[in-house]
């Protein structure tokens, strides 16, 4: 099954060429390296399941380093980050907004039947095919959390 998402990169690539954008030319070449690295390379279909995730881990990477910069002072290296965050977001699927996550947590933690915090793992186990590469992880746990105490 072909990438809908691949193909928009693709597209994007090209355009950046064009453009003469060699920034986002840059990041959008490492994430279709990346994404090759995850499907071709491993002999695996290209989905746009599998493009999500690895969008989302190059997002989370992104965000990882951002926060290291701004121990060290480094606003200029903070801004290429972001600007590749910003260029990879919209390849991934409509994120779900805080009140979503906890209508969602909400009915999990119904469909389980749990009610402190040292049964949380169920509510997530229930949780997270749900809400995977629609959500940060973080966030979740932290509505999870603040439900069950």
């Amino acid at each position: 099954m072909a990438s809908v998402v691949m193909d928009q990169i693709m597209s994007d690539i090209k355009e950046a060429m064009k453009a003469k954008n060699s920034e986002a030319l840059l990041a959008l070449r490492t994430l279709h390296a990346a994404i090759k690295d995850q499907t071709v390379n491993a002999g695996i279909d290209v989905t746009d399941e599998i493009v999500a995730s690895v969008v989302n881990k190059a997002i989370k990477q992104r965000q990882d380093a951002i926060e290291q910069f701004t121990t060290a002072a480094r606003q200029d290296l903070i801004d290429v980050e972001q600007m590749q965050i910003d260029l990879f977001r919209k390849y991934q699927p409509q994120q779900l907004t805080q009140a979503e996550i906890e209508v969602l947590v909400k009915q999990c933690i119904a469909e389980s039947g749990v009610s402190t915090k040292k049964e949380m793992g169920k509510v997530m186990a229930l949780l997270m095919p749900k809400v995977k590469g629609r959500s940060d992880g973080k966030l979740v746990n932290q509505v999870v959390q603040s439900l069950l105490t």
